[in-house]
């Protein structure tokens, strides 16, 4: 690349804004999304100093989940959503599937988009009625069409991930695959 790809935008407002500007800020912004997968590894990478006090960190939950469905011959797209699942957590506690549900949205299907995003309902199914609540706020969903695909993944994989003698692969074994599915968005056009 050339010295004039790395210069900065000039403009205090879009309104100004020229051409030249914005092949320099898309420029820019191409270099900082071939970032993104190993700013989300740094950040999977701190779920592992807390364990909210469960048996294993919140790392080693999203590794046992991941290393699960990969073990059960999952996809790529499955595998990821699985590892990913709970890195809400750092930022967004009260509403963590959210914020990983929109962080994957643009590179997953509907169906693993819509699993990742309500998971935390239907993971209450197995504990919710210990803290006083309904454990079947699930069925709310009963007859959407992703309704079985979510509940065999916390099934399957999450609400079982709690083991603190699990043979988990370690997380830079997903790497590649977190690479190959967050490579280029497959639901969204991108915004540049």
């Amino acid at each position: 690349m050339d010295a004039e790809v790395f210069q900065k935008a000039t403009f205090r407002t879009m309104e100004e804004s020229t051409v030249e500007d914005w092949r320099r800020a898309v420029a820019g912004g191409e270099r900082f999304r071939a970032g993104h997968v190993d700013r989300i590894l740094v950040q999977m990478r701190a779920l592992g100093t807390d364990d909210g006090g469960f048996a294993v960190d919140r790392l080693e939950h999203c590794l046992q989940t991941a290393t699960r469905a990969y073990r059960a011959g999952c996809d790529e797209e499955y595998v990821v959503c699985a590892l990913l699942h709970d890195i809400g957590d750092l930022m967004c506690p009260s509403n963590h599937a959210d914020m990983a549900a929109a962080m994957l949205k643009p590179y997953v299907s509907e169906a693993n988009h819509w699993m990742v995003a309500n998971h935390t309902i239907f993971q209450g199914y197995y504990y919710f009625h210990h803290l006083g609540r309904d454990r079947n706020l699930r069925e709310q969903f009963r007859g959407h069409p992703h309704f079985e695909h979510t509940a065999a993944f916390c099934h399957l994989y999450d609400q079982n991930s709690f083991e603190t003698d699990f043979d988990s692969m370690p997380l830079e074994a997903f790497e590649p695959m977190l690479r190959r599915v967050l490579d280029q968005p497959r639901r969204a056009p991108r915004p540049d």
